[in-house]
């Protein structure tokens, strides 16, 4: 069966710093027209850093979206034109000061395919020297350090509810058991 829908007409209806949102008419499998509203965003990454003690950096900060501030790994946007690995060195290393000298891929995730083309990729970060952090101008954090088996338990009881963070600590956890990804 053909699942693909086909673009008749897009509008862009808003373009700011970020994202841009676009409505688009589509034509559907089975010959019907619908309509689709997208949201244009450049990607991100998301770093679970292991320190030699087994403890994980996390920032919590303000996220104005969900009107509270929510426990995360250390992650950011890709600016135009990034990859994805160098932009997960630069904001570990600017929201935690750590720089890693093992930097594995864990894989990539869409953040909500339902109306967004968002991808985050995720990587675990070992072997880390620490440095001075230099947060953005706009950018609020608190960092926390927790042991990686407090971190899974509280992902499992539904305490971290930030999907790429959730994400990551589960791959890194079959990685590290010997599971392949």
């Amino acid at each position: 069966m053909e699942l693909t829908e086909r673009t008749l007409e897009s509008k862009t209806v808003f373009s700011g710093r970020i994202l841009t949102v676009k409505v688009d008419a589509v034509r559907l499998p089975n010959g019907g027209q619908s309509t689709r509203e997208v949201v244009e965003h450049p990607g991100g990454v998301c770093v679970l850093a292991l320190r030699d003690d087994g403890t994980v950096p996390l920032v919590r900060q303000f996220r104005y979206p969900v009107g509270r501030p929510l426990l995360e790994l250390p992650a950011g946007k890709l600016e135009r034109g990034e990859q994805p690995r160098p932009a997960a060195l630069r904001e570990l290393e600017e929201e935690v000061g750590l720089v890693p000298a093992k930097l594995t891929d864990l894989g990539a995730l869409y953040t909500s395919p339902g109306f967004s083309q968002e991808v985050i990729h995720l990587y675990l970060a070992q072997e880390l020297t620490q440095v001075p952090t230099h947060p953005d101008a706009d950018e609020f954090l608190e960092i926390e350090y927790l042991p990686f088996e407090t971190l899974l338990g509280m992902v499992m009881d539904g305490v971290i509810v930030d999907g790429k963070t959730a994400t990551a600590v589960l791959k890194a956890k079959l990685m590290m058991e010997g599971g392949s990804l």
